[in-house]
């Protein structure tokens, strides 16, 4: 499928595919709780884990992000560019659905600068959710092709390639730096 055809399909409240630094990754709609659920019954991903955000810019993540807790040099790092992705876990605002925190007071954010997540994002208009797209047990999906099979034929994938980075992305606490998934 093509950006197009894929922002129709997220529009529509659906799960798609799509390619980030590393792998595949599984989106949605963020503010689509329809969607949402649908997310966490395809990974079998419980509620309570919370979903990490990515978006081209800080622009997309702010309506979740309260700002106010942090500082100038926190935000510098929040839009820092790095030789690995970096997603940072920050204070969400009130306002945040708890379909996308889970159990926390904070979300996992992260500027990705992948041509088609900023593609998707700017036709969509929102960030996406962003979870590995592999089936539990399975590794995480490097092509559309693996994607395709083990997900079905006909589940929406972006056919383009990911990035060069070859780990997931490393999740670090804003605030205090805490590292919670090597990189």
């Amino acid at each position: 499928m093509n950006v197009s055809q894929i922002v129709e399909k997220l529009q529509q409240e659906q799960v798609v595919a799509y390619p980030t630094e590393a792998v595949f990754g599984l989106g949605c709609n963020p503010m689509s709780e329809s969607a949402v659920e649908k997310l966490l019954i395809l990974k079998n991903r419980p509620k309570e884990k919370g979903l990490i955000l990515i978006a081209p810019s800080l622009d997309y993540l702010l309506p979740f992000i309260d700002a106010q807790k942090l500082n100038t040099d926190q935000y510098a790092r929040l839009q820092g560019e790095y030789d690995h992705p970096i997603t940072w876990v920050v204070p969400t605002k009130l306002s945040t659905p708890k379909w996308l925190t889970g159990q926390f007071t904070s979300i996992a954010v992260r500027i990705c600068r992948h041509p088609a997540v900023a593609q998707l994002c700017e036709q969509a208009g929102f960030a996406l959710t962003s979870t590995s797209a592999n089936l539990s047990g399975l590794p995480p999906c490097r092509t559309a092709q693996e994607v395709q099979s083990q997900f079905g034929e006909n589940f929406p994938v972006l056919d383009e390639n990911v990035g060069q980075a070859q780990n997931p992305s490393e999740i670090r606490d804003l605030l205090t730096g805490q590292l919670f998934r090597e990189g």
